[in-house]
Order: structure tokens, then C-alpha cells, then sequence
């Protein structure tokens, strides 16, 4: 089931997610390849560098709820048990500082 939602996923990405992914895709960003909405066990990583054990995370407003919180805190914490950093992201930080979510990710792939 979630390679059918990763799927759907990959087809319907939001304005932001579409955005980064220019920058990520095709190993233009540093040489180094992300793969974009991919399930990992029971979860669907946004982006994920395989070769350097990074996810990347792009989240929306809904993502401040309470409930999402714990949701996002359990999901991270599995991720790290599997060896992989966690960088989290908010739309707005896409939007309203780019070069500084780009220089995060410069960083853990260096």
C-alpha cells in the first residue's frame, strides 16, 4: 500500500515540494542523488539521500498540531533508529529563506 501511496505522492507534489526538487533532482545539488516520496517500512519520506542516510522533510501549517507533532517526533525518532538524519523543513522556511534550507542541506551532505 505505500508504494501506491508514494506513487500517488510523486504525481500530486505540492508547490513546494516541486521547488526543492528542482534543486535536488538529477544529482544537481551537490552531485549527490535524493529520491523523492519513497516508502521506508510503514512511513513515506519526502526526499531521501540514500548514499549520505539523509530524509528531508517538507511540512505544511497542519504540521504544528498537536497530534501531528507526536506523529512527526515518533516518525523522526524511526528514521534515526535506521540510521538516517532527519532535516525538517516548513513551507514557509522554502519560501521565505531558501538559500538558508539549501545551506542546511549543503551542510549534511558535505
Amino acid at each position: 500500500m505505500n508504494s501506491k501511496n508514494a506513487k500517488n505522492l510523486r504525481k500530486n507534489m505540492t508547490e513546494f515540494e516541486q521547488k526543492l526538487w528542482l534543486y535536488l533532482r538529477d544529482r544537481r545539488f551537490c552531485k549527490v542523488k535524493f529520491r523523492r516520496q519513497v516508502p521506508i517500512q510503514n512511513y513515506i519520506a519526502d526526499f531521501v539521500c540514500f548514499e549520505k542516510r539523509i530524509i528531508i522533510e517538507l511540512d505544511g501549517s497542519g504540521h504544528l498540531e498537536e497530534c501531528q507533532v507526536e506523529y512527526d517526533r515518533k516518525r523522526d525518532e524511526f528514521f534515526e533508529s535506521q540510521g538516517y538524519k532527519v532535516l525538517r523543513f516548513f513551507n514557509s522556511d522554502l519560501n521565505n529563506n531558501f538559500e538558508g534550507v539549501m545551506d542546511v542541506i549543503y551542510k549534511s551532505v558535505n
